[in-house]
């Protein structure tokens, strides 16, 4: 079953567009990410990818900064009128945990979402026009150190964060697949 988020509500998340930065980089953490992290919360929800009614599979092992144990899941989601590719990561912790620990108790070893949407053309080409977003468990929206949500265009222009690292993948900026054709 395909989900889609209604076009006047995904129209109020984005109508006011992307706030530049200081240094002319996008921002990130927005009201405007914000509120669209949201939609994309409530499709990967209707989805069964996040919350309590959420599909699993079987974790693997992972790396810091998305946990020890992950599940990686691909998709596409609809949000307003646009149809966009998804990935929803899953992270898993402590350092330490094994499957069978995550198995056994995979809600109390839980420690965020870390999703990729790709929006539509001209969104952010430099960056292959992924939204970044990191959820807690609960599915609200992280906060880096600074207080800033995790949501857009996530540190665009730095040297550490979601797209600086991600900027080393292969040519979709995925590192788990390459079934993903940049647009």
């Amino acid at each position: 079953m395909r989900t889609f988020i209604s076009a006047a509500v995904a129209s109020l998340a984005i109508a006011a567009g992307p706030t530049l930065a200081q240094d002319g980089d996008m921002a990130f953490g927005t009201e405007e990410d914000i509120a669209y992290a949201e939609l994309l919360w409530e499709l990967m929800e209707a989805e069964r990818l996040a919350g309590p009614n959420m599909i699993r599979s079987f974790p693997y092992m992972g790396t810091e900064p998305h946990g020890m144990m992950l599940e990686t899941f691909y998709s596409v989601g609809t949000i307003g009128d646009h149809t966009g590719d998804l990935i929803v990561k899953r992270n898993f912790g402590p350092e330490g945990v094994s499957v069978d620990e995550v198995l056994a108790n995979p809600d109390g070893h839980l420690g965020a979402y870390t999703v990729m949407f790709r929006r539509e053309d001209g969104y952010d080409r430099e960056n292959l026009d992924w939204f970044w977003a990191r959820y807690n468990p609960d599915g609200s929206i992280a906060e880096n150190p600074m207080g800033m949500a995790l949501a857009g265009r996530v540190a665009k222009g730095m040297d550490e964060g979601c797209i600086a690292c991600h900027q080393g993948a292969a040519d979709d900026m995925v590192f788990t697949s390459d079934h993903l054709i940049a647009n």
